[in-house]
């Protein structure tokens, strides 16, 4: 790579981390904060509201972070789902499928998880051209 490319590479990276700092702080921004929560983390997670794509981004945008959704994973997984629950109602217009999704053995499943697991083996395409589902059903602990 020629160094006119590492440097553009650089300012493509610095003006994607300024847009998202200023989306965020901009997103966050207006959300109805009370100030008797002490922690802002949970402030933010408790009035998030799923109204369009941008809202959902910003909640996907905080679950990059694997010490974040350790250490606030009660209340993502709440968020989460209510994030497909906004989507399959809203967006899509379906009203017969059950948030939080249950297996056929009534056994609830953890969405957030779900997701997770699934992105860390690459992503929903590569994990149904593999036929991975049985090892995420596994490791979820699903027959």
């Amino acid at each position: 790579m020629c160094l006119a490319e590492k440097w553009r590479m650089m300012d493509m990276e610095t003006e994607f981390m300024m847009f998202k700092r200023k989306y965020l702080n901009d997103y966050f921004s207006k959300l109805e904060i009370s100030s008797n929560e002490p922690d802002w983390n949970v402030m933010i997670l408790q009035t998030m509201k799923f109204k369009d794509f941008l809202d959902c981004k910003a909640l996907l945008d905080m679950i990059d972070d694997d010490d974040y959704v350790r250490k606030y994973k009660f209340i993502l997984k709440a968020k989460f789902e209510e994030m497909v629950e906004w989507f399959i109602t809203e967006r899509l217009g379906i009203t017969t499928r059950p948030v939080p999704a249950y297996a056929s053995n009534n056994r609830r499943i953890c969405l957030l998880d779900m997701y997770l697991i699934i992105e860390r083996e690459g992503g929903y395409r590569y994990v149904t051209e593999n036929n991975i589902w049985p090892m995420i059903a596994k490791e979820m602990g699903f027959e």
